[in-house]
């Protein structure tokens, strides 16, 4: 069972040292731009390069984060942040846009390329097509059980990356709108602003808490230090400390802990828990018990918990880990007028330095008070692996000072030889063009409904396209399978995967005009169907789209946080589509929000969470009984009936959730007739300026 390699937050330069200090085989950081971590302090180009020379002289790795949605004006600064990548020598970057992997593979392809949690990947063929779209690793949905780890271990091609401690979103990342639709700041471009975490309360007809005090929208941190060992044994790669916005105290206690751990010892676990916590962890989704003990909130007690612990951990990186094993050999002496002393590593790198004292004849042999001159390496990152001498070989009599300046100058040589970055090879590219959208045009209609009751027979005539889930295909009239697509669920855990693929093999005859897809998963078993790509690919900009297109999907939904001005720019060849009504689906979740004031057997499928401000958000399960993926939706409609020709896309995407048919008729006959709508809207988005 190997040890997995401990990758640390390092949200500034002080968090960078503290972690690496305390241990980290890996740090993860932001470049400036571009990294769901915008808040932090994150690193220039020039920084990055220091950081870059720091870490690897002391063994460590640097993953830079380039994970957030990218539109088509910011590619080309894109492509200068992974040649900046490239030139500081890094180890890897952390993507999620389809974009983002295809400049890393044309620009450096010698940089690993890390599939972002972003990217939703939570089952066995998600880490294969990641594997096949050239991804030398998977990073993990934050909501899988052991069991669901293990499987996707066994199956991948690639490395396991997993979170082990730090914050919960509510949402599956990659996933969640809220903060954009909210407050203005896109958690899918780095600017989270928590929303989640202001009280929301539950209703639905039971028993309310207090009103404005409940938060079921907040889940603990989540803590799997304690099912290290279970983790290894599933085979993952690598286990990843959330906290870049935290302090340099946080990493370094939750570092020394995963040390402790991975080495079969004890560990701090008051220190880990006061340090930063929200009145204590959770592990449900890990031991698959997903209950209202996963909610939780940051209180006044635990902020006095951190104050009181932060001088134990700030001891933790006062003195930097020796690991860095070095090896000397000794030569010369009393017959040569000197010593050399030589120092050298275990990759490669070797210095020779020259004792400025003559040495003198020695009394006894001089090697044992030798060793342990050498042997004192406290304050550097190397710890004595060796010395190569000849006993009684002649070496003199030198003062304890004399070989304490040997030691420091070796030393101080070889760290500076392996703090050499070496830059990757950057190959010369060309950014694509694409066409742009013809604005002004009138967008085809289609709608997306929940089940085939709520369609109406006389609209589904007129309607380009009808999208139903996948699990409402046999109620499908054979008058609408020609023009109607199955839309896959956004997350499939569990065994819903095998299920989902096992249905479209049956169905693949049954007249359908294509699939939806939500996942990249799902692009390796939908062999034979006509493939479109829904609202869970994230697209936002023409290099993305394009290479879905390549991918044999032949037209895809824009992902609603793009601005009109943007969508104009998303045009590879292949047809676009917009929303222009529906409650957006702001969280897509595995824990239950209402789980804290009602019982999953007795839940019909969902209910509503009020805000702060009085509105009511609508709260659906996939599967009620506990099995199912939850969704929360906008309290108020996005509409643009009125603006239709505003939307530049080929088709404009009506997605109803819960109104009822007559509700649905009327809303479509407003699209029909371009007409504004008839109770309070949003435009969402779509005017703003990204």
């Amino acid at each position: 069972m190997s040890r997995p390699e401990i990758l640390a937050p390092a949200g500034n330069r002080e968090m960078l040292g503290a972690a690496v200090f305390s241990g980290a085989d890996a740090v993860y950081l932001g470049l400036t731009g571009f990294n769901a971590r915008r808040t932090a302090g994150n690193f220039t180009p020039d920084e990055l390069r220091e950081a870059v020379a720091f870490c690897h002289a002391r063994g460590v790795k640097v993953h830079v984060t380039l994970n957030t949605l990218v539109y088509d004006r910011e590619l080309s600064g894109l492509a200068d942040a992974v040649r900046a990548v490239a030139a500081a020598g890094a180890d890897a970057v952390i993507a999620d846009d389809l974009a983002t992997a295809q400049l890393v593979k044309s620009i450096a392809p010698t940089l690993h390329l890390h599939g972002s949690t972003q990217m939703s990947v939570h089952t066995p063929e998600g880490a294969k097509e990641l594997a096949a779209l050239g991804y030398d690793r998977v990073i993990l949905a934050r909501e899988l059980s052991l069991e669901e780890i293990r499987a996707v271990c066994e199956a991948s091609p690639i490395e396991v990356e997993v979170f082990v401690h730090g914050a919960l979103c509510m949402s599956v990342s990659g996933q969640c709108m809220m903060s954009a639709f909210l407050g203005g700041r896109s958690g899918n471009r780095g600017a989270c602003a928590g929303p989640c975490r202001l009280p929301f309360d539950a209703s639905a007809g039971l028993k309310l808490g207090q009103p404005g005090r409940a938060c079921h929208l907040s889940l603990k941190d989540m803590d799997y230090i304690p099912h290290l060992r279970e983790l290894m044994d599933a085979g993952v790669a690598s286990v990843k400390i959330e906290g870049r916005l935290r302090t340099p105290e946080y990493a370094a206690a939750v570092v020394t802990a995963c040390r402790a751990v991975c080495a079969g010892q004890p560990y701090d676990e008051k220190l880990v828990r006061d340090i930063f916590s929200r009145s204590g962890f959770t592990d449900g989704y890990l031991t698959n018990r997903n209950d209202g003990k996963m909610f939780g909130v940051r209180t006044e007690a635990d902020a006095a918990a951190t104050r009181a612990a932060t001088p134990k951990a700030r001891e933790l990186f006062r003195r930097e880990l020796q690991r860095v094993p070095v090896h000397y050999e000794l030569s010369g002496g009393v017959e040569d007028g000197g010593v050399k002393l030589t120092a050298r590593d275990d990759d490669g790198h070797r210095v020779s330095v020259y004792s400025a004292d003559e040495p003198q004849p020695a009394q006894k042999d001089p090697l044992p008070s030798i060793e342990r001159a050498l042997g004192k390496t406290g304050g550097t990152p190397f710890v004595m692996d060796g010395l190569a001498a000849e006993p009684g070989g002649g070496f003199g009599f030198l003062p304890g000072a004399a070989w304490n300046e040997l030691r420091r100058e070796a030393l101080d040589k070889l760290l500076e030889k392996r703090s050499e970055v070496t830059p990757h090879a950057v190959q010369a590219f060309e950014m694509p063009t694409y066409p742009a959208h013809t604005v002004g045009q009138l967008p085809a209609l289609a709608a997306r409904f929940a089940n085939a009751a709520q369609c109406p027979a006389e609209a589904a005539e007129k309607l380009q396209y009808l999208i139903f889930p996948i699990t409402e295909a046999e109620s499908i009239p054979e008058a609408w399978r020609g023009k109607t697509l199955l839309e896959l669920p956004r997350v499939m855990f569990g065994r819903l995967e095998q299920k989902t693929a096992a249905r479209l093999d049956a169905l693949q005859d049954a007249g359908f005009a294509g699939a939806v897809v939500n996942n990249p998963a799902q692009l390796r078993y939908t062999d034979g169907w006509t493939l479109y790509g829904g609202l869970g690919l994230n697209v936002t900009n023409p290099m993305s789209a394009a290479r879905y297109a390549s991918l044999g999907v032949q037209g895809m939904l824009l992902q609603p946080e793009t601005a009109l001005t943007a969508m104009q720019a998303v045009a590879p060849g292949v047809p676009t589509a917009a929303l222009c009504y529906g409650h957006l689906p702001l969280m897509l979740t595995r824990a239950c929000p209402l789980r804290n004031v009602r019982d999953c057997g007795k839940c019909p499928g969902g209910g509503t969470l009020r805000d702060r401000k009085g509105r009511d958000f609508t709260v659906t399960c996939s599967a009620p009984g506990g099995a199912g993926v939850r969704t929360v939706f906008n309290p108020v409609p996005l509409y643009m009936g009125e603006r239709l020709r505003e939307l530049p896309v080929d088709v404009a995407v009506a997605a109803f959730t819960t109104e009822t048919p007559a509700r649905v008729s009327q809303i479509l006959d407003l699209l029909f007739n371009a007409q504004p709508f008839d109770s309070e809207f949003t435009r969402g988005l779509y005017y703003t300026n990204n």
